[in-house]
């Protein structure tokens, strides 16, 4: 099949690559941002880890500089820019942007198609600093101070390809803007061989840095009651629903720490029903044993936590799975410099 798609995929990166080129060539107008802006996306569909790595960004740099996060906001049923407040949902601003807004309460976080206008509401609106543009790579209206591109270590963008045959949104050329590429999701122990070849690769260009990230996984947080008072190392039995790009290093973890998992997965940002909900509580209720829990993402939790279907999981003891991203060796080092070092020459 996907050798079938390859010829689309073709006429596809044609159209890309001329539309890059414009922006190039000045033919079609970029804006830069009057405030240092850092940019984390990709070249993929999702699952690099987008939203662990900004919010790796807002813990390191928030204790010092006054931020606000930019993001479209995909999946908000809202248009336009809109500045998060207290008594939205992920319906107004998006689950990923609802999520920055409820976990730190000491910045700013927009949404807006428009990155430019965006950036230049929140300079003239706010005392922001510092903006984060999350997932802005392909938006070639605007000009990041820095640019960093995440990729997958098990699916970094030089062996995939272009949609339809594959999961990449945006051609290889378009890597060369990067600053730093950071290969996600890897191993806790690298090998030297497999850096290399990673390496050869991508064939960064000189100004370029490859560092390395990979997920931690955090104690589960109940999310209703019934969840407050399980006794974690009783349980052996786990249902696992999520709405993620890639829930398999999700799972992986869970199969390590856990007798039995069942999983319910949906597509990327789902909208959950009611359905969706009973189906959860009917599969959770058919499992066997009564040491079973049902855990969820942050992101999914941002579509729940007030939607009128969360009291359906009253009697089923619900929890989420908090994440983080870390760096490897000295790589947390070089990347900590280099977005301190971009910060405090541009403010």
């Amino acid at each position: 099949m996907k050798k079938l798609l390859l010829p689309i995929s073709w006429i596809y990166s044609v159209v890309l690559f001329i539309r890059h080129k414009l922006y190039d060539w000045n033919i079609l107008h970029s804006e830069g941002c009057d405030k240092p802006s850092i940019c984390v996306g990709n070249l993929s569909l999702g699952g690099t880890g987008k939203t662990p790595h900004i919010e790796y960004l807002i813990e390191h740099l928030s204790p010092t500089k006054r931020l606000s996060v930019l993001s479209r906001g995909y999946g908000r049923k809202s248009k336009g820019l809109v500045i998060a407040k207290e008594g939205m949902t992920y319906k107004d601003i998006g689950d990923e942007p609802f999520q920055y807004f409820t976990k730190y309460n000491n910045i700013t976080v927009a949404v807006d198609e428009n990155r430019v206008e965006g950036c230049k509401y929140l300079i003239n609106n706010t005392d922001t600093e510092v903006i984060l543009l999350d997932d802005a790579y392909q938006h070639r209206k605007i000009i990041p101070g820095l640019n960093i591109l995440l990729t997958e270590f098990y699916n970094i963008y030089p062996k995939d390809y272009l949609l339809p045959a594959g999961k990449l949104r945006d051609i290889r050329y378009a890597a060369k803007r990067a600053d730093i590429i950071v290969i996600t999701k890897s191993p806790k122990v690298l090998s030297p061989f497999i850096q290399k070849d990673i390496f050869n690769k991508i064939k960064p260009l000189p100004h370029q840095k490859i560092l390395y990230s990979y997920i931690d996984f955090l104690s589960f947080k109940p999310l209703n009651s019934a969840a407050a008072s399980i006794a974690l190392q009783n349980i052996k039995s786990v249902l696992l629903f999520c709405g993620i790009a890639n829930p398999v290093p999700l799972e992986e973890y869970i199969k390590e720490n856990y007798n039995t998992l069942s999983t319910i997965y949906f597509k990327d940002h789902h909208d959950f029903s009611e359905s969706d909900i009973d189906n959860i509580i009917t599969n959770y209720n058919d499992m066997i044993g009564k040491n079973k829990i049902i855990i969820t993402t942050e992101k999914d939790a941002m579509r729940l936590i007030k939607s009128s279907y969360l009291c359906k999981f009253e009697k089923t003891p619900l929890f989420t799975i908090p994440i983080k991203v870390s760096f490897h060796k000295n790589d947390k080092q070089v990347f900590d410099n280099e977005i301190l070092s971009y910060v405090r020459r541009n403010t």
